[in-house]
């Protein structure tokens, strides 16, 4: 049976607190909340921290609310109020549609958005949902607050750009960019990691797309975004062969790794196929298609 490393185990009461312990304790913590991303890690020894800080007291971090033409939620909010928010299926159902698809119930129901986001694994669902919908973050240390776009906050795999004695609290999305977005997963079994997926928001005028964000994830695109795409589609009118183009131009560009899952050419198959879906049902609610 696999077992971490012994590890010390600190409870933050407050969010002050958390970050006091942080920088008490320095790199040798970490910080955990749902777990089930940190926790496997530690089972297999890939992480070997020192002290846990546990985030689970600091409740003011649990929350989906409006405020300043903003979408903002708490880096502590459950994935499981995700997908149950009102506010989240009216303003962003591409939100809804990868929460119904990240793991089960059990793990939606104690991990955490700010979790997803800080683990950055390269086959996250979320992080590729907010760079299609280019929100940002919120980082909180001792030395302030920060704001940074969710694209420049994955430097890498497993990597973002969180200073130490950092905190992630809250993701702020815009209400008043997308009208129309959709998410598509290709996953070899219910709840598991992506094959490939792909998420789309859109802002059309005039039938043309004034603002397109395309996520991707699971198959190697930089910040989780298509940016060729993106810029492909930008100005031009939204026909069947303009989506084709752009599906095309989002596989092309796109880096996926030959594994378990698939090959590489199985793998931009799935980019070019998911991206014309996505865009097909972002456009359709732009019209007022079904949701």
């Amino acid at each position: 049976m696999q077992v971490p490393a012994p590890v010390d185990y600190e409870r933050a009461l407050s969010l002050d607190h958390a970050i006091e312990l942080l920088e008490r304790y320095g790199p040798d913590a970490k910080i955990i909340a749902g777990g089930h991303s940190l926790l496997p890690m530690m089972k297999l020894r890939l992480l070997q921290p020192e002290v846990l800080i546990d985030l689970n007291n600091v409740t003011d971090l649990g929350y989906i609310k409006v405020e300043s033409n903003e979408m903002r939620i708490g880096a502590l909010t459950r994935h499981s109020e995700l997908l149950e928010s009102p506010i989240v299926s009216e303003h962003f159902p591409i939100i809804s549609e990868a929460e119904r698809v990240i793991a089960d119930p059990v793990v939606r129901n104690r991990g955490t958005v700010g979790g997803s986001l800080c683990q950055a694994d390269p086959s996250e669902d979320l992080a590729a949902v907010f760079s299609a919908l280019k929100a940002s973050v919120v980082l909180r240390g001792s030395k302030g607050t920060r704001v940074v776009p969710v694209r420049e906050f994955h430097s890498g795999p497993y990597s973002t750009v969180i200073d130490p004695g950092e905190i992630l609290t809250e993701i702020r999305v815009s209400l008043s960019s997308p009208c129309g977005s959709a998410y598509k997963k290709v996953e070899r079994r219910v709840g598991d990691w992506a094959i490939a997926a792909v998420g789309v928001v859109l802002r059309v005028s005039n039938s043309r797309a004034d603002d397109v964000g395309i996520g991707l994830t699971a198959v190697g695109a930089e910040h989780y975004c298509a940016y060729e795409a993106e810029e492909f589609l930008v100005g031009k009118e939204l026909s069947e062969e303009t989506i084709n183009e752009c599906a095309r131009i989002a596989a092309e560009n796109c880096n996926p790794s030959a594994d378990q899952r698939g090959p590489v050419d199985y793998k931009r198959h799935l980019v070019e196929v998911l991206t014309f879906r996505a865009l097909g049902k972002a456009v359709a609610r732009c019209k007022g298609g079904s949701q």
